[in-house]
């Protein structure tokens, strides 16, 4: 054991040394192509045994990976789509939370400054989404975003009244109301 300790410490030292003065890509293909040779000997029998030992187990062949690379590539397009749809469907489930939380959030939504009945509508709006969700777990990228435009149309024009009448964002606005003056640069909700 001790003999094939040494021999493996050379052998390591050997391809270390040589690996530090060879390119990166051939130092690549090296390691990748490495074998090692060991023997033993039982010197009391005089038994002799050798094996091989690669560094090849546990990999992909060259015509694996070029069929996953050709696989990711016709299936690129309808992938994109996926991701797509995932995202307009996300847009769609995070605006409904969102105005949920405003709703229920008397210290830094519109809980209590919204009118019943103005607070009815958007309710009714969001659970109408939330079913609709629901029941259309298949649809299309352009209907999420459809139903996303109809809830925010519902939406917006209420919690963008609540925020004037309140004199600004929530949580304390901009203090006088004054709806000329644009102070952060953006558009309200």
């Amino acid at each position: 054991m001790l003999h094939f300790k040494q021999k493996w410490r050379l052998f390591q030292g050997r391809t270390r040394n040589l690996s530090s003065s060879v390119p990166r890509s051939e130092r690549h293909a090296m390691e990748t192509e490495m074998r090692l040779n060991v023997g033993a000997e039982d010197k009391g029998t005089g038994k002799n045994e050798k094996i091989q030992i690669t560094n090849d187990k546990g990999r992909l062949s060259q015509d694996e990976i070029e069929r996953m690379v050709k696989e990711a590539e016709e299936f690129q397009e309808e992938d994109q789509k996926v991701r797509d749809k995932i995202e307009s469907r996300n847009q769609l489930e995070n605006y409904v939370y969102s105005i949920k939380s405003q709703l229920s959030d008397s210290e830094k939504g519109v809980a209590d400054k919204i009118s019943d009945d103005d607070k009815e509508t958007i309710e009714k709006a969001l659970d109408e989404a939330n079913e609709w969700l629901d029941d259309n777990q298949e649809a299309e990228k352009e209907d999420f975003a459809e139903k996303l435009k109809e809830v925010q149309d519902v939406c917006s024009p209420i919690i963008s009244k609540v925020y004037k009448e309140s004199g600004g964002a929530p949580g304390g606005g901009f203090g006088g109301g004054d709806d000329d003056d644009d102070l952060d640069g953006h558009d309200e909700l």
